[in-house]
């Protein structure tokens, strides 16, 4: 099938040239360096700014105006001194499948860094979203995900004690917390409510997750419910934009 100027189908329409045709210095460099990716391969070290402004015959501050962009869409990577190409993002469903059988999915190793684990009095707002009154003991998990050692993700469940009693001496931090509902306490996932922005990380946020303060975030927002229908956590996950992508599956409504 051929496709509008030639470009695949999930490509930016021509490239992204403007219609007036003026192309940018950086975007033209940038186009270029693109397709050094491709020849190098995934894990190759990129030439040095010097070899690069050289052969595309352009000043080091356009290079590194290219280079940016191509970090923050995932195509390039910073590893110790130097720049690295980037493999392809890790590709996660807006489903209630868990984080772990995401990743594993993808042939990658999941794993989780505990940051913390407290207890304490639900204030209100949360109370609403978990179905308690305010004051009710909650649990705190926070974690940082992982693929293949690589962090990735930023992770903070809320779930009442009354729930999961146990968590803090019955729950392997580095395991999965979906596995730990459904196979140690038989609570099974109903359904949930999902929203999705864009975000810059904290400096806390970005520290923890390993990444500059100023790289896009993925935030998704989830409130899930339990088989009975009861509010059973609330999670707030943030992912790194520039390795992770999400997916769904849209089907026709059913009509009245």
């Amino acid at each position: 099938m051929e496709f509008p100027y030639g470009q695949d189908p999930g490509a930016p329409i021509r490239s992204g040239i403007p219609e007036h045709g003026r192309i940018p210095k950086y975007y033209a460099a940038k186009v270029e360096i693109a397709a050094l990716l491709e020849e190098l391969g995934e894990g190759e070290v990129l030439p040095t700014e010097r070899d690069l402004a050289l052969r595309f015959e352009i000043s080091r501050e356009t290079l590194r105006q290219a280079l940016r962009e191509l970090i923050l869409e995932g195509r390039l990577r910073r590893l110790g001194r130097g720049t690295v190409v980037a493999g392809p993002k890790l590709e996660q469903p807006l489903s209630l499948a868990s984080y772990t059988e995401g990743v594993r999915g993808q042939g990658r190793r999941p794993s989780r860094h505990l940051v913390g684990l407290d207890r304490f009095p639900c204030p209100p707002a949360l109370a609403g979203d978990l179905g308690l009154a305010s004051g009710d003991p909650v649990w705190h998990l926070e974690r940082v995900l992982l693929a293949d050692d690589e962090r990735v993700a930023l992770e903070s469940t809320y779930v009442a004690v009354g729930r999961v009693p146990d968590l803090d001496t019955d729950f392997a931090p580095d395991s999965s917390f979906y596995a730990y509902l459904r196979e140690r306490l038989g609570i099974g996932f109903g359904d949930a409510d999902e929203r999705l922005e864009t975000v810059l990380a904290t400096p806390r946020e970005a520290l923890l997750i390993g990444t500059p303060a100023a790289l896009p975030m993925l935030l998704i927002h989830r409130l899930s419910r339990d088989t009975r229908g009861r509010p059973l956590e609330r999670v707030r996950s943030l992912y790194r934009g520039d390795r992770f992508s999400f997916t769904t599956h849209l089907g026709t409504p059913a009509a009245d």
